[in-house]
């Protein structure tokens, strides 16, 4: 049966969809390329805040099989996992419904579909498991995330995260290293460690923290060029961590902490452990050991109780520690969540508009920055190449400017890449020419290049590929 699978969310969802992928390959069946030339089509959804879940919602419309079609929907993921009788209930043109630990089940469902036809399933969903075992890349990019962990126990008062995914569960370390090799020996260049909390790793299984020892021997995988740390708790940021990053130079000098605010009232509040002393502390002691370390982060605005001050605290934050990867998410109350029966919900205008506020903020941070690069020499990691006019990246100010720089007779590639301190799909880009004794562009993805920097965008960066 051919497959083709649909991922909605954050990075942790696309690493499961390759883990379906690579159990539906196992058992024998194929991945469509596209939802027309499939058999069934899997909904990997996402329930994680109001917006994720009309996008998961629209989703699952968008690839409803037209009447005799004869093609299967299966819907799948945090979704599913969180409203599973609801939509049991009301998604009639769903096949099967299934939660997050259940992908399993799934060259059974396939299986007995070839066999004759099935009612809708709706799946129980068990015990909490930690999905391993084979993966295919969705994409063929030169980056693959690895989950080192699945669930949290972090309570956080505005998430469901852990309802949805169970308590923090790490994978044994020999298991993340021996996929690791799989990865490079298929072509990865870039590990990107994902769970909840990437920081807590190993705590579970080991009684202590493992998440330096896993870096140094990841580090040590033949292939492995760039290792990138997402999802890291500010307060078990520790010394050794700290002391491994700088001492390996396959770390790339970046890390994600997503502090979420900085006043100490809206961090209790939001049950984080963090404060607002060891916050700066912490963002102290990465850029006293790691100097071009660059910190990304994410912040909600509009929490309940959020004071005019509170928020005023955030903007001079932000104007002062000059941060340099920042997202801003307005407040989502979230049913069945502590903070959803708060007293003191702020209006979604008031959270909208702060939200917006700080973003301007950054803007200014980022095309600081970003200016400052001009000139300079980067490696660059190739995500993307496009020979001729490059119609498909015209939304791109810097794509504009590399072809209205270099004119459209003057040869050569447009491709888009990431320096060190960039992760896929989040943060900044590098949109530069390649020249025409370069070869092909495509032989260029996933490879590690050297550009000179020559303009500046408000995020991305301008510049020319040096032989």
């Amino acid at each position: 049966m051919k497959v083709f699978i649909e991922t909605v969310g954050c990075p942790k969802n696309r690493e499961d969809s390759e883990r379906m992928a690579g159990l539906l390959l196992a058992s024998g069946h194929e991945l469509a390329k596209d939802a027309d030339a499939a058999d069934a089509v899997i909904v990997n959804t996402c329930g994680f805040i109001e917006a994720a879940k009309r996008e998961s919602i629209e989703t699952i419309f968008q690839y409803a099989p037209p009447p005799g079609s004869g093609r299967r929907l299966i819907v799948t993921g945090c979704l599913t996992q969180r409203y599973a009788e609801e939509l049991f209930g009301e998604l009639p043109e769903a096949d099967a419904i299934l939660g997050v630990n259940d992908y399993e089940r799934l060259p059974e469902i396939l299986r007995d579909w070839e066999a004759r036809p099935v009612a809708r399933v709706l799946s129980a969903q068990g015990a909490p498991s930690v999905l391993t075992g084979p993966r295919a890349a969705l994409e063929g990019r030169a980056s693959s995330y690895l989950k080192v962990a699945e669930g949290c126990d972090n309570r956080c008062t505005y998430c469901v995260i852990p309802r949805i995914r169970g308590p923090y569960r790490s994978v044994p370390m020999e298991t993340l290293l021996a996929e690791a090799k799989q990865l490079t020996a298929e072509g990865c260049r870039e590990l990107i460690l994902i769970a909840q909390d990437v920081t807590n790793y190993g705590f579970d299984l080991y009684g202590e923290l493992k998440l330096p020892e896993l870096l140094r021997a990841l580090c040590r995988v033949d292939g492995v060029e760039w290792v990138r740390l997402l999802y890291c708790y500010e307060e078990r940021v520790t010394d050794e961590l700290i002391e491994t990053m700088a001492a390996e130079p396959k770390l790339c000098p970046y890390i994600d902490l997503p502090l979420q605010h900085v006043s100490g009232p809206v961090l209790r509040r939001m049950g984080r452990r963090s404060t607002p002393e060891s916050i700066v502390d912490t963002i102290g002691r990465l850029r006293r050991a790691i100097p071009d370390i660059i910190i990304r982060t994410t912040f909600i605005t509009g929490f309940p109780g959020e004071t005019e001050a509170d928020f005023e605290e955030l903007c001079v934050f932000v104007r002062a520690q000059r941060l340099g990867r920042v997202g801003v998410f307005a407040y989502s109350r979230e049913e069945g969540t502590p903070a959803a029966e708060m007293t003191g919900q702020v209006g979604a205008e008031t959270a909208e508009a702060r939200r917006d506020a700080l973003m301007r903020l950054q803007l200014e941070v980022s095309r600081e920055a970003n200016e400052r690069l001009i000139g300079s020499v980067l490696d660059v990691m190739t995500d993307e190449a496009e020979a001729g006019d490059d119609d498909n990246m015209g939304e791109k100010e810097a794509g504009a400017a590399v072809r209205n720089r270099a004119g459209d007779d003057s040869g050569g590639a447009v491709l888009i890449g990431r320096t060190r301190w960039d992760a896929p799909e989040i943060d900044n880009a590098v949109v530069f020419r390649a020249p025409a004794d370069a070869g092909n562009p495509l032989d260029l993805i996933g490879r590690i290049v050297r550009v000179r920097i020559t303009d500046a965008m408000d995020y991305d960066l301008v510049g020319e590929m040096v032989l």
